[in-house]
């Protein structure tokens, strides 16, 4: 395991300086040279034009972003550093045959790593006023998995995309007429993705293809291509010069190993005279024949063993508690963390203000008055009460949720959930229901004084009249 890993991370050193050592301030020397490590030509069209991208869309998306600065330029610079894994992952492809999966998965692993970084900061920054600029990059960045999808991965990114816009939608609601800054970073993002849509038709369209003419691609042959030395332009100087190595006796320390491994040999090589030094077991000492020993517990286990938990093991990490919070933050209520709490209140609300609601589960929330928009994100068993909202309520990822309207609201969406009841009010029958990846949802409607209930339709059929797609509810005929 220990080898395996240090294998990885050279990997991962590996790809990054490949990237800087094919960046394009230095596409002319392989050109010039007409091979690099087997294989004839200088960098691959589609390689180029993946440059393009990074030098077009990307770079506009950096800018746009350093303009916003705080959370949203610290996680732009993470999604550059994921599409450099790219490229630098495209360029291998470009001279490598297709490798082993084995070998697959650890070529892969820097971008993966990069994806979960991103995604990272985005659940450690909840409380971020750029909660939805992070989300819509978070839910979007994997669409760089399509290196892995065939035979057609461009509908892959454009389901990412579609990730995208959920959240994008929500920036442009607040901020359209207030500051266009954020109008132009949430059109150059989704530019990226619209782009590299088209450069998979272009260049991918069933997939990636693995160059046939060079070596099989491995760690291995990855790393030498850098140690290879060819074609390649002079390594950046050095670094400065490290300080004093720590001072140990190195001759001490091999001795002792020697001694002991010639001390342990000996003691192999002894055959059957080994367990001379063994002590007698009595049956009234077996545990298995003694059933006042097996009363006793389990045996001590011996000290010179250590029999801790490996700090990597999963059943060992602790599990984070969050406390629970209901508080008014700016114009934002956050109610999150919340457990069998049925008696949470909110009353002093106005217009302006809005509600996000997260992990909270078996409990149930009561707002009073008029607010903006309310949203459930991760929530499951809860319930949610509220007047009037002039906006739209949200449930996103969140299961077994009942919601009632007292007054009005224009909109509800529901989103990657599984369970969902709405009880509408005789003011909020014109309430629009837009749902997406989503089941078990149903409306209730008041009819004489009782709630009937509607299934909202979960399967849908579509056919072509003769100059459109026509789309409808499927009827299930039992």
């Amino acid at each position: 395991m220990a080898e395996t890993q240090v294998l990885m991370e050279r990997l991962e050193k590996a790809v990054i300086r490949l990237e800087s050592l094919f960046s394009d301030s230095h596409r002319s020397i392989g050109m010039e040279c007409g091979a690099v490590n087997g294989v004839n030509g200088g960098i691959a069209p589609y390689v180029e034009a993946f440059d393009r991208l990074l030098n077009g869309s990307v770079a506009e998306f950096l800018r746009n972003s350093k303009v916003l600065e705080g959370d949203v330029k610290i996680h732009a610079e993470m999604v550059r550093a994921a599409f450099q894994a790219q490229r630098a992952f495209l360029l291998l492809v470009s001279q490598y045959q297709e490798p082993q999966e084995s070998e697959m998965a650890v070529l892969l692993k820097p971008i993966s790593d990069k994806i979960q970084e991103i995604q990272t900061f985005r659940e450690r920054n909840r409380g971020s006023k750029m909660f939805n600029h992070l989300s819509a990059v978070s839910e979007s960045i994997p669409a760089l998995g399509w290196i892995t999808v065939s035979p057609k991965p461009g509908p892959y990114v454009k389901e990412m995309n579609d990730a995208a816009t959920f959240y994008t939608n929500r920036v442009l609601k607040d901020y359209k007429n207030s500051d266009l800054r954020h109008v132009d970073w949430v059109k150059s993002y989704l530019n990226i993705w619209t782009e590299l849509q088209a450069y998979i038709k272009e260049h991918h369209t069933t997939g990636l293809t693995w160059s046939k003419t060079g070596p099989t691609a491995s760690t291995a042959s990855v790393l030498s291509t850098l140690t290879s030395g060819q074609c390649l332009p002079p390594p950046p100087p050095p670094p400065l010069p490290p300080g004093p190595p720590p001072v140990f006796d190195t001759d001490s320390g091999k001795d002792e190993a020697t001694t002991s491994r010639s001390a342990l040999f000996a003691q192999l090589n002894q055959g059957e005279a080994i367990t001379k030094g063994l002590r007698h077991v009595s049956d009234d000492q077996k545990t298995h024949k003694n059933p006042n020993l097996r009363a006793q517990g389990p045996p001590v286990r011996s000290p010179t063993k250590s029999h801790t938990p490996s700090p990597t093991s999963p059943k060992n990490s602790p599990q984070q508690i969050h406390s629970p919070l209901l508080e008014l933050e700016g114009k934002k209520w956050r109610v999150e963390y919340q457990e069998d709490k049925n008696d949470l209140v909110i009353t002093d609300t106005e217009l302006k203000q809005v509600a996000y609601i997260f992990k909270c589960n078996k409990s149930t929330l009561q707002m009073k008055g008029k607010i903006n928009s309310i949203t459930i994100d991760n929530c499951r068993k809860f319930g949610l009460v509220f007047d009037n909202v002039v906006g739209i309520v949200e449930v996103i990822n969140s299961r077994d949720i009942q919601i009632q309207v007292m007054g009005k609201v224009p909109t509800i969406s529901i989103n990657k959930t599984e369970g969902c009841h709405i009880y509408l009010s005789e003011d909020s029958l014109d309430c629009e229901i837009v749902s997406a990846k989503s089941s078990e949802m149903n409306i209730l409607i008041p009819l004489n004084g009782d709630y009937k209930e509607f299934p909202v339709p979960e399967q849908f059929k579509t056919a072509w009249d003769g100059s459109k797609l026509v789309t409808e509810p499927a009827e299930i005929v039992g």
